[in-house]
């Protein structure tokens, strides 16, 4: 069985050493760094699945963090953080972050947080198609490297959106009920709210940089569709 390694990156002690215990209960390894330059040393030297990461920091903030580790690293990243606004969290997940958990947190719910991640990282390989890439419109979707480009530009996303943007490609045109959505791309053991799914819908239209292709289906949810044009 592999037991995965979760870097914490805080500048609180109290709270490095409260997750690694919880983590450690759940049968993690941990690694704890309480700046942005231990935290990047730390992924030069160990085999990291997973890092939780504060915002609020001296020196370096989480967001600066990363920025730098997603120029050079695709390691799931969750930001656990005090700051709550809508902003904040369509930010984390518009530079790289692969989920957004407020403090202060349930302890099963960073679990379940760390699990799910992790369990969605582990099954890309399973859910690939016989063809290794997806067209719509200008958008073009590798399902081998995982990488989308529009209008042959690379878009970078995270493994959610990735998954996102692939489902609703798979079921072009159909309506999605959030509830779908949240089922499907993040689990049922998922312990996030609906809202999870409107911020990474929001951060997907961002980075295609329209709202031509995802649609609102109001009342309902979401559809993906591909522009006509006049």
């Amino acid at each position: 069985m592999h037991h995965y390694t979760i870097l914490i990156v805080d500048d609180e002690e109290d709270m490095r050493n409260l997750v690694e215990m919880y983590l450690l209960n759940s049968g993690y390894k941990c690694l704890q760094a309480d700046n942005g330059r231990m935290a990047i040393s730390l992924l030069e030297v160990h085999d990291v699945d997973l890092i939780l990461m504060d915002i609020m920091m001296p020196e370096m903030d989480g967001f600066s963090i990363c920025e730098k580790i997603r120029s050079q690293s695709e390691v799931p990243i969750i930001f656990v953080s005090a700051k709550g606004e809508e902003w904040d969290m369509v930010k984390g997940l518009g530079i790289g972050a692969d989920d957004y958990l407020v403090k202060p947190f349930n302890p099963g719910e960073l679990v379940a947080r760390v699990g799910a991640v992790l369990r969605r990282a582990g099954k890309m390989s399973l859910k690939r198609e016989d063809t290794n890439s997806i067209q719509l419109g200008e958008i073009n979707v590798n399902l081998d490297s995982r990488t989308v480009s529009l209008e042959g530009k690379q878009v970078i996303l995270t493994l959610k959106e990735f998954e996102l943007l692939v489902f609703l490609i798979h079921h072009q045109n159909q309506a999605l009920s959030r509830e779908q959505l949240l089922e499907n791309i993040w689990g049922g053991e998922y312990g996030g709210s609906l809202r999870t799914v409107d911020t990474h819908i929001k951060t997907l239209r961002m980075k295609l940089k329209t709202d031509d292709y995802i649609q609102t289906v109001w009342g309902i949810g979401y559809k993906i569709e591909e522009k006509h044009v006049e």
